[in-house]
């Protein structure tokens, strides 16, 4: 009789894979076990892809992952693996694409998927009740129906596997080679958006609505057209007051089960909030409306109260359950909000956070968002009840924690708190940015290549592309709120590293993985963002941006390659293309590039004057700094000087913070035709 199976979670790193490790179910991690046994029994693999913050995962682990009795199905018929899908997105990228070009559907979260013993899915799904319902067949029957065909049907399998990885083999489709670059997909992108922006809530189409950072991003730098930029305000104003945004203790989730905004599923993940706290930092740029910076301080409040680590990374999310229920955490009832307010606190909540109107949570409870607006004399109260509340909120059972740090998550939250401290002019918050920096280089960069994740301080995995792209762009944002050699020098030793690991020598682009990766069925290589900036975009805009800071033509040519090999995409449909359309933006008109020297003490109010210009590059140099290279040396002088750059021409040094306004006003969508080479 064999050994009764283990389930071999508990070594896990990932506090998703320990949520299973008690599970009756024998799960393995992903790795050369699982896969050997796999084919030294002939079995089907059951693949298991989720995130601990997910709340559909939580209750297909509840209904059939801590049920002995399905478990011994599932033990019996397969070999079972656990993935958590931040730890590896390569993996999880694969078996997406695969599920919708099985399914014709979109997937999500928790992934279930029956491969072969090779890898290779023959059928799956997301979530499955334990018993049929909701138009889905219950799971224990799936899994013996599963079983019978790979029993049964052993060559119709087969040959469905064939299609599919040709199918995979061909996406996407190879350019057709150099390409003549043009405007028209970003006039496409534009009318995508337009077109499917929801003029009354904002955001794009209809329920569920998910933010989309890099469409708004797209929308808000339309210096030339009023109404995008009025969509994107319009979006950040309505998610601003509903109940996606934490109105009492910051921070974004995930995404709104309605159109309204109103009722979110209930995770914080860190990927959203970085770019998002970008965002507002440049709403409240363009808008001047203190809301924007309220929003934005709430922000940066949340992720150093409850998303910063000791050693300065930062985690990666907060689950949308506790006790078991999704959203307790966060909704009220009338009783609890009286015992804890005065009667004047009281009514100015009920007014302004929707409780004198009917439950608006499963008809018995009240999830906030703001229906109205406060009076300057009611200011001061309301943040009095607002403390009040958190404070008591804060004695409840708080949702599960996921501690691991993520380069790629982290490296976005660095850019935005950059950002919205360059913008802001807060130094606090740059000082984080800088902290969590200094954790990722001492503990996910080991000889010469990034680790994609930590936890207690033990980094392990091999990094993608996003890992390396996001962590360039946030180290050319670090450069523009304070200029340090060896930031400049890890960029380029990134951008090194994403050429020789990633690059497709033959096609262009990057692949999401290195060439020395783990071999598996598919290798993406993808331009579209997703809730995240597609690596590909932001590793041409990276590039891009640090070749004309540096004169590298290395990085301008692999850019130019990048965005050849997606044009065929690009032209045929841009939309989810936001990241690379920017990329093919300053690719079509350089970005201005300030290089500023003089005294340090005199720096930073020229700085804080370019810290709204998203659309330039602006760099201070202290006098003192040696070594710098060719394309940033500037002389020395008592005061500071300011040359502006585009593309291989500069202007005369400019010694007045007026001049250097009047020459961003005259030139604001075209290069400027007086500065002289």
């Amino acid at each position: 009789m064999s050994a009764t199976p283990q389930n071999k979670l508990a070594a896990a790193s990932s506090p998703y894979l320990l949520q299973h490790a008690d599970n009756p179910v024998a799960w393995f991690p992903w790795g050369k076990e699982a896969l050997t046994q796999a084919r030294s029994l002939d079995k089907p693999i059951l693949l298991s892809i989720g995130y601990s913050a997910c709340h559909w995962c939580h209750v297909m682990a509840h209904e059939s992952f801590e049920d002995a009795e399905v478990a011994a199905v599932m033990n019996e018929l397969f070999v079972n693996i656990k993935v958590d899908r931040e730890e590896r997105p390569d993996l999880d990228q694969i078996y997406q694409t695969a599920h919708q070009m099985l399914a014709t559907r979109h997937g999500g979260w928790p992934l279930t998927m029956f491969l072969t013993p090779d890898g290779t899915p023959f059928f799956g799904g997301t979530y499955f009740p334990k018993e049929a319902r909701y138009g889905l067949p219950g799971f224990v029957g799936l899994c013996r129906q599963v079983a019978e065909v790979w029993r049964t049907r052993r060559p119709d399998v087969e040959a469905q596997n064939s299609e599919l990885r040709r199918a995979l083999a061909q996406s996407p489709a190879p350019a057709a080679g150099p390409a003549r670059l043009d405007a028209k997909p970003i006039q496409s992108m534009l009318a995508t958006l337009l077109g499917n922006f929801d003029p009354e809530w904002g955001g794009f189409g209809g329920a569920p609505k998910f933010p989309h950072p890099t469409d708004l991003a797209f929308l808000l730098a339309r210096t030339d057209d009023p109404a995008a930029r009025e969509a994107a305000l319009l979006t950040l104003r309505r998610m601003a007051a509903g109940g996606i945004h934490d109105q009492l203790g910051g921070g974004f989730c995930r995404y709104s089960v309605d159109e309204r905004w109103e009722i979110p599923h209930f995770e914080k993940m860190l990927y959203d909030n970085g770019p998002l706290l970008a965002l507002y930092a440049d709403a409240w740029a363009v808008s001047g409306l203190a809301d924007f910076r309220r929003v934005a301080e709430d922000t940066v409040a949340w992720t150093m109260r409850e998303m910063t680590g000791p050693t300065g990374g930062f985690y990666s999310s907060l689950d949308a359950d506790s006790e078991g229920e999704e959203g307790k955490f966060y909704v009220w009832d009338r009783a609890a909000v009286e015992r804890v307010l005065t009667p004047q606190e009281s009514a100015l909540a009920g007014r302004h956070w929707g409780l004198d109107e009917p439950p608006n949570f499963e008809n018995t409870h009240w999830h906030l968002k703001r229906t109205g607006a406060v009076a300057e004399d009611e200011v001061a109260l309301l943040e009095s009840a607002r403390r009040k509340l958190l404070a008591e909120r804060a004695k409840r059972i708080r949702p599960a924690l996921d501690d691991k740090i993520l380069t790629s998550w982290n490296a976005l939250m660095i850019e935005g708190l950059v950002h919205a401290a360059r913008v802001f002019d807060r130094p606090d918050w740059l000082a984080a940015a800088q902290g969590a920096l200094a954790y990722l280089r001492q503990t996910h960069w080991q000889n010469g290549r990034l680790l994609a994740a930590s936890r207690q301080g033990r980094a392990h995995l091999p990094a993608y592309l996003d890992d390396y792209a996001y962590l360039i762009a946030a180290l050319l944002e670090l450069l523009q709120a304070e200029f340090n050699a060896a930031d400049l020098d890890f960029a380029c030793q990134l951008a090194d590293a994403l050429l020789e690991h990633f690059e497709d020598r033959a096609a262009g682009g990057f692949y999401f993985t290195a060439h020395d990766h783990e071999t598996l069925i598919h290798r993406p290589k993808s331009c579209q963002d997703s809730a995240m900036p597609a690596g590909n975009g932001v590793a041409a805009l990276a590039l891009q941006r640090l070749g004309h800071l540096l004169g590298e033509t290395r990085y301008l040519a692999a850019a130019r390659r990048t965005l050849e090999a997606f044009w065929p995409q690009l032209e045929r449909q841009a939309a989810s293309c936001a990241t690379l359309l920017q990329a093919l933006e300053e690719f079509i008109t350089p970005p201005t590039i300030v290089i500023l020297r003089g005294p340090a003490r005199a720096l930073p109010e020229w700085q804080h004057q370019l810290a709204c210009r998203k659309s330039a590059i602006a760099l201070a140099l202290p006098n003192g700094l040696t070594g710098l290279p060719p394309a940033l040396a500037r002389p020395e002088t008592p005061h500071v000087n300011a040359w502006v750059c585009q593309g291989v021409s500069c202007s005369a040094p400019l010694s007045d913070k007026d001049e250097l306004a009047a020459v961003f006003a005259s030139t604001q969508t075209a290069p400027w035709p007086s500065l002289q080479a």
